[in-house]
């Protein structure tokens, strides 16, 4: 952050028409991401703020009758709304911005990156995206609804049947869906779309637009006129006019309810629907993919057994260095006369150095694709503090009288992991014991 980032910023609050007393900025993404690629990172720009979760609120003159500043494309709806009645209740307004003041003085955001999308192949879904599109279609008519927004990326990738890279620790691409009872919509850069994924997509009678006109199609399938090249092609075999091609009739009003999930879809995205159209659930797309089905089950299992093999060899070379280095007594192998040298500079064990040790031996395993969220790899007081991210040159060393905790995960094709273990490598105190023991 710098002092003329936030001096200019304010400026805009001030000149903004009508003037802002107050701008929020939230850690999300317009897809309520829990992790956010460093584009999205405005929150950390503007605030210097590094924790994984939190909002800015920034002010300059908070009166009873504020004007709050919000990004919709960057707050859930069901956010928005709870803001909205805290703050009606006290005579303020909250202010949907039509830009992002953070965006307009971050001089060196970096530029979106062009990761391609890929294919999850069947022998890991388990299941083909034609049969997830009939199930989910299933659904919207049980739920009386014509169509679902879906902006989760969890779920477009799920859905689909797509990976991507796009976001740190999470195997995902920056998009969004439509799926009615009679289209399917995949918004991307669609430079990220190599022949063979646009292939496969074209298949299921998934037509490929540009991410950034999913607003514009959110309004036209408000109105009902939202149609697909394969729904227009197969009107015109049909001899059908193309403009009234899936073209919602006015006496059909349970048709036209358009679900999306309160929790992910933006307040911008929410906007461009009439408020008596909209369906607002849990999307049904969550409970979907958290029913694994046979295949699934099988790379979970592969996956931790994996996972648990790196986590052994891990234990086993820290338990040896600890040995080496520190002096430790050593669990896992007898330690040599020769290995008893404490504290050599050359062969410090810091907790960014081990917990790089335990990635290269998950880089190791079959279907390693990244780390599942940051290491936590902490020693002593650190194993106290919650979502704790040890800095190189600043983080704490290992010794052989303090407790280390290391909690971590690894995202492999056919399955996520996440492990945590408290280890000790000399003698814990009677308190140690107790807390470890009252804690498992």
């Amino acid at each position: 952050m710098a002092s003329d980032s936030l001096d200019e910023l304010r400026s805009l609050m001030g000149s903004h028409s009508p003037p802002l007393d107050a701008l929020v900025v939230p850690s999300e993404d317009n897809h309520q991401s829990e992790y956010v690629s460093d584009r999205d990172k405005r929150r950390e720009f503007i605030s210097g703020f590094t924790g994984s979760a939190g909002k800015d609120l920034f002010l300059l003159n908070l009166q009873s009758d504020a004007a709050v500043g919000i990004d919709p494309w960057c707050v859930s709806v069901d956010t928005a709304q709870r803001w909205m009645q805290a703050f009606s209740k006290s005579g303020q307004k909250l202010i949907q911005l039509s830009v992002n003041l953070v965006d307009e003085v971050w001089r060196d955001r970096p530029a979106a990156e062009i990761r391609p999308v890929t294919l999850q192949p069947f022998k890991f879904a388990g299941c083909t995206v034609a049969d997830k599109l009939k199930n989910l279609r299933e659904k919207l008519v049980q739920d009386k609804a014509y169509g679902i927004i879906v902006t989760a990326l969890d779920e477009v990738a799920w859905l689909y049947n797509i990976r991507g890279n796009d976001v740190s620790y999470s195997p995902v691409v920056h998009a969004y869906a439509i799926v009615t009872t009679d289209l399917a919509l995949f918004y991307v850069d669609k430079r990220k779309v190599s022949s063979e994924v646009h292939s496969s997509l074209s298949e299921n009678n998934i037509e490929v637009r540009e991410y950034n006109t999913i607003s514009s199609d959110v309004s036209l399938l408000a109105s009902g006129k939202l149609i697909s090249s394969f729904a227009a092609k197969a009107s015109e075999e049909n001899g059908e006019n193309v403009v009234n091609a899936g073209h919602i009739e006015d006496g059909s009003q349970e048709k036209k309810l358009i679900l999306i999930d309160p929790a992910s879809c933006c307040l911008a995205l929410y906007s461009n629907l009439n408020s008596d159209q909209v369906l607002m659930q849990q999307s049904p797309l969550a409970l979907a993919k958290a029913l694994k089905n046979h295949f699934e089950l099988d790379g979970l299992r592969k996956a931790h057994i994996r996972d648990g093999a790196a986590v052994v060899q891990y234990l086993v070379w820290l338990d040896g260095e600890m040995q080496k280095v520190y002096g430790a007594a050593g669990f896992f192998t007898e330690p040599e006369e020769t290995h008893k040298r404490k504290h050599q500079e050359t062969e410090k064990l810091t907790e960014v150095s081990v917990s790089d040790k335990l990635e290269s031996f998950r880089a190791k395993k079959e279907h390693f694709k990244g780390l599942s969220f940051p290491t936590i790899s902490s020693v002593g007081p650190n194993a106290s503090i919650i979502h704790y991210k040890p800095e190189a040159g600043t983080c704490a060393e290992l010794d052989a009288d303090s407790i280390y905790l290391f909690d971590s995960g690894a995202q492999y094709q056919d399955g996520t992991t996440d492990i945590t273990r408290t280890v000790h490598f000399g003698k814990p105190s009677a308190h140690e014991k107790a807390c470890y023991t009252a804690s498992n």
